[in-house]
């Protein structure tokens, strides 16, 4: 049985079991701790009992305009936990989050190029490729992100998610 419950700091010292994982991008320490302090409600950890860290998302909110957008920065569940839909249900209370806190027009995420299996279940949560992000991710051989995004209400004529037609690099990313 799974508990869907507010990320805290302490859940910092008890999730290693789903960071161990190659598709999942560790942070350090003050990384966690800003999204803690700045958006709390798009912080958010799945446990089994005995407090065990099943998965966790953390999301903000950022841009201007129609370019205001709920941002999923991590999603992630233990490898032990997966094919249990906890990375859906997070994935939804984001979702509504963005629509009933922060009324912005989209959802947005990056994941790597090579991850098929999570490019899939977005695609299934309704996500589509935006753009590609060439040598997004760093290091020994950088990889490309792929952009996905999914528009809220808000965009009732979906220009959100309308695809680029051409990749872009990092530094020509609106946000960060």
């Amino acid at each position: 049985m799974t508990c869907l419950r507010r990320f805290s700091a302490h859940d910092l010292f008890a999730f290693n079991n789903v960071n161990l994982d190659y598709f999942t991008e560790t942070y350090h320490l003050p990384f966690y701790l800003q999204y803690l302090a700045r958006w709390p409600e798009y912080c958010l950890c799945g446990t089994a009992p005995g407090e065990v860290v099943q998965g966790y998302i953390l999301g903000k909110v950022e841009g201007d305009g129609p370019h205001w957008h709920g941002h999923v920065t991590a999603v992630t569940v233990a490898p032990v936990f997966r094919r249990q839909k906890l990375a859906e249900q997070l994935m939804q209370i984001l979702e509504d989050t963005t629509i009933k806190m922060h009324n912005a027009f989209f959802v947005d995420l990056f994941v790597r190029a090579s991850n098929a299996a999570a490019i899939l279940m977005y695609e299934r949560f309704g996500y589509s490729v935006y753009r590609r992000v060439l040598g997004y991710y760093s290091g020994p051989s950088p990889e490309d992100a792929l952009d996905m995004r999914k528009a809220m209400p808000r965009d009732v004529n979906k220009l959100s998610i309308v695809p680029l037609k051409r990749a872009i690099h990092p530094h020509e990313l609106e946000f960060d």
